[in-house]
């Protein structure tokens, strides 16, 4: 097996804005597993409020080559307990995990939904997000797009641009990425008008002694993002919050994230499929795991200007799955 990497700088077709700031670009580091003339490949997005830094990670790559290098073919499972043991970042390697499955898939000549019985006769729709501005230009920017489904990003609480979205004849969720208060998670879980929003997505700032004032049995369906990082913390997560938000980078990649999917069920979480700004290699990961879930947030490909690669895409929400083999994914 042969490991490469580059790391790509992908242009913005607006700026994206959250609360926690502006980004007109994002980088991300493509590792490129190849073996027997197949390549497989996996994506990581540098994220600074997750401290991600992609020149770390060429650092540790340099440093585990060889091992990687001389690990036979074995199935993915294998291959994620010898990641497992190089301790590495779990956004590096759910790179390696992502572009492992797909090294073996198209080896296999078997794609990720054969290779795991995944069976579907419909998927979720994905959502498509409109970034931080005022509720005016957020609404024009609803009413203008073919999408159907919308993550409304929010840095602040509104109550007036709230109502405003909420008279909307819209599937809307809200994203606050952690800025909302408590008091006013209290205002929102007891408006019976709040259940209209799809979900309510990490409203406070990370940890238990944030979120142990959300109840999931009252009106928000609180979704969980930053507060769910892997299958350690749902079992905590139960009395707070209805829904959880899986992203591959996030849990370390494909393979946690099937365990995650089935234990999540057996506590009655609802479940989103998400994503980073990425390309089309992260996005077609991610969007094996929609005919699971009962949410889609994959619109990170159709965000940036320079995609690099083909394979599963989101078409004005729409999930069409790539039927090749692997993850389906091909640079352009």
């Amino acid at each position: 097996m042969v490991l490469k990497w580059q790391i790509v700088k992908f242009n913005l077709k607006e700026t994206f804005a959250i609360a926690y700031g502006n980004y007109t670009f994002r980088e991300a580091l493509i590792v490129t597993l190849q073996s027997h003339g197949e390549k497989g490949y996996g994506e990581c997005t540098s994220i600074d409020y997750y401290d991600i830094n992609l020149s770390d990670f060429e650092i540790i790559l340099a440093k585990v080559k060889a091992q990687i290098e001389s690990q036979k073919t074995k199935h993915p499972t294998e291959f994620y307990t010898f990641l497992l043991s190089l301790n590495l970042p779990s956004f590096l390697r759910s790179a390696l995990d992502c572009a492992y499955w797909d090294l073996f898939g198209k080896l296999e000549q078997q794609s990720f939904l054969k290779l795991n019985q995944i069976h579907y006769n419909q998927l979720p729709e994905s959502s498509i997000t409109i970034s931080v501005d005022s509720v005016e230009k957020q609404i024009e920017k609803i009413e203008q797009s073919a999408w159907s489904k919308f993550k409304v990003k929010y840095n602040h609480f509104s109550e007036s641009d709230i109502n405003q979205l909420l008279q909307l004849n819209k599937n809307i969720a809200l994203d606050s990425n952690g800025s909302f208060t408590a008091e006013e998670c209290l205002w929102l879980e007891n408006n019976q008008k709040v259940s209209k929003f799809t979900y309510l997505e990490q409203p406070m700032k990370t940890g238990a002694e944030q979120y142990s004032v959300l109840n999931s049995n009252k009106f928000a369906n609180w979704m969980a993002d930053e507060d769910c990082q892997d299958i350690s913390v749902l079992n905590d997560l139960v009395p707070h919050y209805k829904s959880i938000n899986i992203k591959l980078v996030k849990c370390g990649g494909l393979t946690p994230a099937l365990e995650m999917i089935s234990k999540a069920r057996e506590l009655n979480f609802k479940i989103m499929i998400g994503c980073m700004t990425e390309s089309t290699i992260g996005i077609s990961a991610g969007a094996v795991l929609a005919p699971w879930c009962d949410y889609a947030d994959l619109d990170g490909a159709n965000l940036i200007a320079n995609d690099i690669a083909k394979g599963s895409r989101i078409v004005n929400g729409r999930i069409y799955l790539s039927e090749n083999h692997g993850l389906g994914i091909k640079l352009s």
